[in-house]
């Protein structure tokens, strides 16, 4: 029998569809961690890790179910469990629900490993992770969202296609509050060391259209297959890496900002203790006032679990 890997990620509703998709790209993606999947229906969580299990035999990272009091001692816990947002449900009636839910996963997991890391993919992550880092005890910098992530991925791969540029090599990205207050960091996006917008294939394109394009991404998605789950999967599985692999990595999560006084989907270096730094991003006059918008919505929202 192979060698347990000595770190470990623990997938917390992992017998659902993200947290299975989030578990899988860490094996497919070689991570060399022990992956436990953890989920309050047990039979669902011991079906995924078999099945993941099978993927793992050329990777150098494991998969088996796991207990709730295990993934407490983990070196990163993804919490992928929470309620849907009901058709015409009033957006504070979820976040009341996913707080009891949260709140009773933070109990489950105690006593959380003192140097853990937090990666929250619930939503609404932005007010979730500031809930988590309240209940969890641990400090604000080993908890994180993933926030507006697979939204700057999103809207990568469309200005891809319209530049001819590898998304990886385009630097913009979705910055505030995850979902309706998010808004495109244009004036801070660059190409090739230059501002995209100087880029000679970017002139005449309609900017709010592609802003409604990723908005809509995940509805299109939704309205065709039922829920979104291996974009965010993926995501979540490269910041797991980052946080285990000490990367440094810079990417908009979900992190809590001192300027703004609350947590936010803004750049942040990732690494073995969490979040490194945060960076300012150069904003015109429009974004700022978008970017107080969402400061006031998450900040509000927040109040309410002090």
């Amino acid at each position: 029998m192979a060698t347990i890997p000595k770190q470990r990620v623990s997938v917390i509703g992992g017998g659902g569809n993200v947290g299975a998709s989030t578990a899988f790209a860490l094996i497919a993606k070689g991570v060399p961690a022990e992956v436990l999947v953890v989920d309050v229906v047990d039979k669902a969580a011991e079906g995924q890790a078999l099945d993941i299990s099978d993927a793992s035999f050329m990777m150098p990272g494991t998969c088996r179910k796991g207990s709730f009091k295990e993934a407490g001692q983990s070196d990163v816990i993804i919490i992928t469990a929470g309620a849907r947002q009901q058709p015409g449900e009033p957006r504070s009636n979820l976040i009341d629900r996913n707080y009891k839910i949260i709140k009773s996963i933070m109990d489950s997991l105690q006593p959380i490993k003192s140097s853990a890391k937090i990666l929250m993919v619930s939503n609404p992550v932005d007010v979730l992770t500031d809930i988590a880092q309240k209940t969890s005890g641990l400090p604000r910098k080993q908890v994180i969202g993933s926030g507006t992530y697979l939204d700057s991925g999103r809207l990568r791969n469309v200005l891809s296609e319209i530049t001819g540029v590898s998304p990886t090599s385009i630097h913009a990205y979705m910055l505030g509050e995850h979902g309706d207050n998010q808004f495109t960091g244009w004036s801070s996006a660059r190409i090739g060391g230059r501002p995209l917008l100087e880029h000679p294939k970017m002139k005449n394109v309609n900017l709010d259209e592609i802003y409604e394009k990723i908005q809509r991404k995940a509805y299109v998605i939704i309205d065709a297959k039922g829920s979104t789950y291996y974009g965010i999967g993926i995501c979540a599985a490269t910041l797991a890496e980052a946080l285990l692999n000490n990367t440094s990595q810079v990417f908009p999560v979900v992190n809590y900002v001192d300027s703004f006084g609350c947590y936010m989907s803004w750049p942040a270096a990732i690494g073995c203790d969490g979040v490194e730094q945060s960076f300012d991003v150069k904003l015109n006059k429009e974004e700022d006032k978008k970017l107080q918008t969402a400061i006031a919505a998450i900040k509000d929202a927040c109040s309410k679990y002090d």
